[in-house]
Order: C-alpha cells, then sequence, then structure tokens
C-alpha cells in the first residue's frame, strides 16, 4: 500500500511540471498554432484539428518514455 501514495505524489510532481513548462514554453514556442494545424471556421461553427501539434507531443512523450525505459 505504500506504493500507491508515492505514484501519486509523483504523477502530480509531473503534471505541475509539464504545466509549468507548457506555460513558460508557449511563450517561445507556439504549440496549437503549428503549420499543420487546420482550423475550418463557418457561419455558426469552427472545428479544429491540432495535426501538428499531435504528432510533436506524441514525438517528445515517446523519447521521454523511451529513456525512462532504458535507465529502469
Amino acid at each position: 500500500m505504500n506504493d500507491i501514495p508515492k505514484l501519486l505524489i509523483g504523477l502530480g510532481a509531473a503534471l505541475i511540471l509539464f504545466g509549468v513548462i507548457w506555460q513558460v514554453g508557449g511563450r517561445f514556442i507556439s504549440l496549437g498554432r503549428l503549420p499543420g494545424d487546420f482550423f475550418f471556421k463557418g457561419e455558426n461553427t469552427s472545428f479544429y484539428f491540432p495535426l501538428a501539434t499531435s504528432i510533436i507531443i506524441s514525438i517528445v512523450l515517446s523519447l521521454i518514455l523511451f529513456v525512462i525505459g532504458r535507465f529502469r
């Protein structure tokens, strides 16, 4: 039972760190407004599909998890 609180604390710290990086990094890297992110606006609706942003986030997370897996 001692592993679950440690896991929750670790996940919480990672989320806080990710949020801070997202806020600070958003000033320099405009994720969500990259070429390849599609935005369609009609009269009454709008549709946003962040294709390039999703690909970049997927690559970064894959690299992070790969590095973590190599050191385990």
